[in-house]
């Protein structure tokens, strides 16, 4: 059975994932709009970034709580 960490870990790859393809689709289209949306979209994988900056074995409570609203954020 997977523990918090690994479950939470999972939904944030699997998000990261997603944000990651939607990005590189982008990069194809030379549209404003699209250049806004993947400013956007690199916002929120910084952010990603900037809370595992130690990586996942040094995940506190703090991080996941961060993660999970990460997650819980919508993407226009």
């Amino acid at each position: 059975m997977l523990d918090k960490t690994e479950e939470l870990r999972d939904r944030v790859e699997a998000r990261k994932h997603e944000l990651l393809a939607k990005y590189n689709e982008l990069k194809a289209d030379s549209r404003r709009e699209a250049a806004e949306a993947r400013t956007h979209l690199k916002a929120r994988i910084d952010e990603l970034e900037a809370h595992l900056k130690l990586g996942w074995a040094k995940v506190n409570d703090e991080v996941r709580t961060k993660l999970n609203r990460w997650l819980e954020r919508e993407d226009e």
